[in-house]
């Protein structure tokens, strides 16, 4: 990691692409951080199939991450560095980006022999990785048609290979070919301890088609950094994005849509969601230049990785014990949130209000490395 030069960061960023990553990280907080053992269904995730608010989260994060590949990647090999020095840029980046998710992993005691393996920073990572290796080997039509193989081929993975003991096409949480080649590739003991019984939500099979979510936002790049008109940008990313919503809508009856298992119905309607939530931003904040109510956002947007690694850290340090005058001990979440918040707010509106407090806290962090001109590059 590194500190990025102030006016070489700043310069030519795309306002509302730094307020869609900033709301991204927002709602990130939001969801993995609730007070208590209760939240409103919608920051919830789904159980198994569906969608809630909370599912858009990881594909907003990686169709983001796509966005800006072509204006990261595109702008060096554009001053002229050999795409050998951009891949080896992108080798480092992902490598640095995987060892921060074990980090995250195995903090604070880091038993080597339970080691979660996978998860959010490594999705990315892989996920950075093949999406920039597409970009910088091909030219768009290619690159759009390899997102639409790569949904399809899992799909024909995912529904033809037969399990040992299950057979082909089931899709449930036992017997699915995912949690399959999780349990065999990663071990159980390396998977997120959630979700032993059936595989990881960020695991290696279902990493696959999380490539094609990045994709989409590679495609949405190229079209940014296109000389169309600001009106014609939006208006083609509201198209694509009722287009896969209606795809994936479709793609359900046959393979449900499903956060745990990336299936290809969830890439469509993610994306398509993706599209038109990047076009609403783009128009409202590049085009009509609405922007008072985006500096949050957009602190957080500028330093988001870094916000998200420290408010992990600070989120699994808060379970820490402290013993109260009359001598039992609690885990200092459990402490503020039950007598600051859930005291007056009940449980559901409390646990709530713990996690915007959280945010707010976040926000305040971003805004001192904002104000002091600190962005700190992965």
């Amino acid at each position: 990691m590194r500190v990025a030069n102030t006016a070489s960061f700043l310069q030519g960023r795309l306002a509302s692409l730094d307020v869609f990553r900033g709301i991204t990280i927002a709602l990130m907080i939001v969801v993995n951080n609730p007070g208590g053992d209760v939240s409103y269904p919608a920051l919830q995730h789904a159980d198994w199939n569906g969608w809630t608010l909370a599912d858009l989260v990881f594909p907003f994060f990686l169709f983001i991450v796509g966005v800006a590949i072509p204006f990261s990647l595109g702008n060096r090999i554009a001053r002229g560095e050999s795409r050998r020095k951009v891949l080896l840029r992108v080798v480092r980046r992902s490598i640095v980006l995987f060892v921060l998710g074990l980090f995250l992993n195995g903090f604070p005691y880091y038993d080597l022999s339970t080691l979660r393996i996978m998860g959010v920073l490594q999705r990315i990572a892989l996920c950075y990785f093949f999406a920039s290796l597409i970009f910088l080997t091909f030219k768009v039509r290619k690159q759009a048609m390899i997102a639409v193989l790569i949904s399809l081929s899992y799909w024909a993975i995912m529904t033809l290979i037969p399990v040992p003991g299950y057979g082909a096409g089931v899709l449930g949480k036992q017997g699915n070919l995912a949690s399959y080649v999780d349990n065999l590739l990663l071990g159980r003991q390396h998977l997120w301890e959630g979700s032993k019984t059936w595989g990881d939500p960020e695991g290696l099979l279902s990493t696959i088609p999380a490539v094609a979510t990045t994709l989409l936002g590679v495609l949405a790049g190229k079209r940014l950094k296109s000389n169309r008109s600001p009106l014609e940008k939006a208006t083609y990313f509201f198209f694509l994005g009722n287009v896969g919503i209606v795809v994936g809508s479709l793609w359900n009856l046959w393979f449900p849509i499903n956060k745990s298992l990336w299936t290809s119905s969830y890439v469509a309607v993610t994306g398509g969601i993706s599209f038109i939530f990047l076009a609403t931003c783009y128009y409202v904040i590049d085009v009509k230049k609405h922007m008072t109510w985006t500096k949050p956002f957009i602190i957080l947007g500028t330093n988001a990785i870094t916000i998200y690694v420290l408010s992990e850290i600070v989120s699994f340090a808060a379970y820490a014990k402290v013993t109260l005058k009359d001598g039992t001990t609690i885990a200092l979440k459990t402490f503020v949130y039950r007598d600051y918040f859930a005291s007056w707010a009940g449980p559901l509106n409390g646990s709530l209000f713990y996690a915007l407090a959280y945010l707010v806290l976040w926000i305040a962090v971003a805004a001192i490395l904002y104000k002091s001109r600190i962005f700190i590059k992965v």
